[in-house]
This record gives structure tokens, C-alpha cells and sequence, in this order.
């Protein structure tokens, strides 16, 4: 077997692993193959003979060159125009194993890649490197360009983001305003509307972004009959988060964020909900991984 054919079987041999570690980075199948190709280009020009551990190697490439690409990603502020959203992975892609991709949508989760876009390239590459693929941090601080104890600090910082609620917030208050939430968005999915009207409050208030086109014409929703017709059988995507340090969730049907819903509680009751839809609102929100129930 001659070199070219043995690296192409090195290769498609890590390529699953590789193709995990950049969807993990990036947010996106297609990008992730991005990375993939160009880390296949750098690895057909390089110096193979002395390369003792393939699996290894591949993995700081694939991550220099995701790194790259968040940067340029950064720079180019692609993420005022997209709010940079996560793409399922639905679909095949040439070499790929459709089972391999769907295990990975599910290990992965909307909200956890919601997050991950608001941190910056460098904790998100310490984070995933460290805390997903159990990589050294003497291993990740030359891929990020900080010594190994920088690396440390980033991986710490993003681990908060993406921690949700510490075992401080877990109050009463908090924990029944969660399980309010969970209650609605799961009755919301089901299309069962006597149950989203036993925990909404009977005078509650909707108020509608009109950014999203659906809602344009009803900026106002109020009573509970009103607001759980407007739900009842809706949210497919949604799932629970903090929004500002306070449990919302993101409605990501397909992968796609539509909208962000906040929730006031008061008297065991849904009294309030703020659809939050333009582009620009939702840059500003503060958003952090709240686990299912």
C-alpha cells in the first residue's frame, strides 16, 4: 500500500471522531465537513513518517482548523446576520454513517450547542477539547495559543456557562417556576390543552415579538383560553434554558431558533410569557443549559 492510500485509510478510519469534534466546535454538519477537508489537505502535504499517535494527531488538526474557523467567524461577525444557529444533523453526507450522526445530534442536544455559540473561540475549543474528549490541557494550550494554565481557566469559565443553575439557585421558588416551564412546553408538544390550562393563570399575558412573522398580527394574547389555543400542539423544538439567569426556553423546531420564550410566575401559576424573536434581542440574551427533569 503506498502512502497516499495509507493516510486515506488513517483517515476515514478517525473520521466519526473527527467529524464529532468539529460538529461539537462549529454548530454545523456542513462546516464541520469544511473542517474535515481542510484538515485532509493538511495532512496530505505533511511529514507523516514520524507521527506516532494518527488518532491523536488528526484531533489537533481538526481543532487548529476549527479554531481558525471561529475566529474568521468572529471577524467577519457572521453572527450578526444568523445569530449563528445550529443545524441538525439530519441529513447524510458523503463518507459519513447516518447512525454515527444521529447518536451525535442526540449526545450533543440543541441547548448545549445554543450555548456554545455564545462563548468565544477559545473556551469553546478548551471545553470541548477537555470536559467532551478528555484532552490534556497541556495538549489543548498550543492548539489555542495560551499556556497550559490559560487553558485551564478558559475550560473553568465555559464550564459555568454551560452548568445552568448551581446548587445555590435550586430554591423552591426556582425549582417549581422549572418544573411550571417543563409542564408547559410538554403539554405545548403533546397538544394537550387542558393540562397547559391548569398551569397557566387565567388572566395570563402573552406578549408576541412580531419579528416572527406567525405572531405579527396578535403583538397581544391574553387569558389562559386565548394562550394555550396559541400553543396547544406548537413547540416542537423547545427546550428548557436559562434566560438571564432565569428558566425560559429556546424554540428550535429542526434545529432552527425561532424564538426565545421568558416566563413570570407567581401564585403556582403562568402569569406572564415574552416571546423574544429579533435578531438583535436575542444577541443580548445570556443564555445557559438547563438539563431535562
Amino acid at each position: 500500500m503506498n502512502d497516499h492510500n495509507w493516510l486515506v485509510e488513517q483517515f476515514e478510519a478517525h473520521r466519526n471522531h473527527l467529524q464529532a469534534v468539529a460538529y461539537r466546535m462549529l454548530g454545523s454538519l456542513s462546516e464541520a465537513e469544511d473542517a474535515l477537508q481542510e484538515s485532509w489537505i493538511r495532512l496530505s502535504r505533511s511529514d507523516s513518517s514520524s507521527i506516532e499517535n494518527m488518532g491523536g494527531w488528526l484531533t489537533t488538526i481538526v481543532s487548529r482548523v476549527c479554531f481558525d474557523m471561529l475566529r474568521a467567524r468572529k471577524s467577519r461577525r457572521e453572527e450578526l446576520a444568523t445569530v449563528n444557529i445550529p443545524e441538525p444533523v439530519t441529513s447524510r453526507r458523503d463518507g459519513s454513517d447516518p447512525e454515527h450522526e444521529a447518536l451525535m445530534a442526540d449526545s450533543v442536544g440543541l441547548a448545549m450547542l445554543v450555548v456554545l455559540q455564545r462563548l468565544n473561540p477559545a473556551e469553546r475549543i478548551a471545553f470541548v477539547l477537555h470536559d467532551v474528549f478528555a484532552l490534556s490541557f497541556s495538549e489543548i494550550a498550543p492548539i489555542i495559543g495560551r499556556n497550559e494554565a490559560a487553558a485551564r481557566q478558559l475550560a473553568s469559565r465555559a464550564r459555568r456557562r454551560l452548568q445552568g443553575a448551581d446548587s445555590s439557585s435550586e430554591t423552591a421558588e426556582y425549582r417549581q417556576k422549572r418544573e411550571l416551564v417543563d409542564a408547559f412546553l410538554v403539554a405545548s408538544r403533546n397538544g394537550d390543552f387542558e393540562k397547559l390550562l391548569t398551569v397557566l393563570d387565567p388572566n395570563v399575558l402573552l406578549r408576541n415579538d412580531t419579528a416572527f412573522m406567525p405572531a405579527a398580527n396578535t403583538p397581544v394574547v391574553r387569558g389562559s383560553q386565548a394562550v394555550a389555543n396559541q400553543f396547544a400542539g406548537r413547540a416542537q423544538g423547545a427546550r428548557l434554558v436559562l434566560v438571564n439567569g432565569s428558566v425560559g426556553a429556546v424554540v428550535a423546531p429542526r434545529g432552527q431558533i425561532l424564538f426565545v420564550l421568558e416566563f413570570t410566575v407567581a401564585g403556582g401559576k403562568i402569569t406572564g410569557i415574552e416571546m423574544i424573536a429579533d435578531r438583535s434581542r436575542l444577541r443580548r440574551l445570556d443564555l445557559a443549559v438547563l438539563n431535562d427533569l
